[in-house]
């Protein structure tokens, strides 16, 4: 056969096996973005004064499973702040901290068989402490607004990822305290240092009867912030900080599942369940903030891939060089 003739009968078969694999499609009123392939609806609750931004890829892979990330924003921060650009003369030092939208990119792009669906969760007042505080029945609609983002989504029967930054992660201990168990679809569960709700007698029984279930996973970072002086007090009491809460959740774990620690002069890293529980501690001598550091540097894409073979081929390091840069936008 003419060589030539030979390639484009393979490119034909080529296209054609990429084509029935994946397609594009416009998603019940969402609108198409013009940028990466995707497209995005933003939702408003009013009695729950929540605002939802959903960001889903143009095209879905038929071949593969869905993911539903649940993502709660930091305290102070908005939505646009959160998925992040490239900072520009006069705008606000905010948009250069997270980059979660440049994350999802770079995580789609090396996850090409599943879909990745990210939901921003912001609430009027901007931190997810004072809502609950301030909303009446705050528990029962933050699982209302979980049940009806998996509804819309029903057809993919997507996994659910819960996923939050600092005070974000109220939204999922409101979610914990609100379910007498944590369902099976939910099969992701993170916390970028964001778990300072949590409470041994209210959340340790949930995670082990969960954890059973060999799909689900728990995922959790946090630095030593209760050395922290700012503005000449300490940021946290010393039992109020992610460093106490994570450690406390790794001791009342331990006494279910046999961990693996290993240390060294940056980290504490915990593991359990086959690198299923993941839990890794950041070493502060300096006393300095990395609250935020922590997500910038490749954690959101950690908090997704952590324990799958992306993970263990090293295609990005936890706490490196940003691997996400070309996805973010202008």
């Amino acid at each position: 056969m003419n060589r030539s003739w030979y390639k484009v009968i393979c490119f034909v078969i080529f296209s054609t096996c990429c084509a029935s694999h994946s397609h594009s499609q416009i998603l019940k009123d969402f609108k198409e973005t013009g940028s990466f392939n995707e497209q995005e609806l933003w939702v408003r609750n009013e009695p729950e004064n929540v605002t939802i931004n959903i960001n889903a890829p143009l095209h879905f892979n038929k071949k593969g499973r869905t993911f539903l990330v649940l993502f709660a924003l930091p305290n102070g921060n908005n939505i646009e702040w959160t998925k992040g650009k490239k900072l520009k003369p006069g705008d606000d030092w905010h948009f250069d901290i997270q980059h979660i939208a440049a994350q999802t990119r770079f995580v789609r792009n090396l996850d090409k068989k599943n879909n990745y669906i990210v939901a921003y969760l912001m609430t009027e007042q901007k931190s997810w402490p004072t809502w609950k505080r301030t909303i009446q029945h705050s528990k029962i609609k933050i699982k209302n607004i979980v049940d009806s983002l998996e509804l819309r989504f029903k057809e993919y029967r997507p996994g659910i990822i819960l996923n939050g930054h600092s005070g974000g992660g109220s939204f999922i201990v409101g979610y914990l305290d609100a379910v007498e168990k944590i369902p099976n679809n939910v099969e992701r569960i993170a916390f970028l240092d964001s778990d300072y709700g949590y409470e041994d007698s209210l959340h340790t029984k949930k995670f082990v009867e969960w954890l059973h279930h060999k799909t689900h996973h728990l995922f959790v970072l946090a630095y030593n912030d209760s050395i922290v002086i700012f503005n000449g007090k300490q940021l946290v009491s010393a039992t109020g900080g992610t460093w106490y809460r994570s450690r406390l959740m790794q001791r009342k774990l331990s006494e279910t599942f046999l961990f693996k620690t290993s240390i060294d002069t940056s980290f504490i890293d915990h593991t359990a369940l086959d690198g299923r529980v993941r839990i890794i501690l950041k070493e502060n001598p300096n006393g300095l903030i990395y609250h935020t550091v922590q997500v910038e540097k490749n954690g959101f894409i950690f908090s997704l891939l952590s324990n799958t073979k992306f993970d263990r081929r090293k295609y990005f390091t936890y706490f490196g060089n940003r691997v996400y840069k070309q996805y973010i936008p202008e």
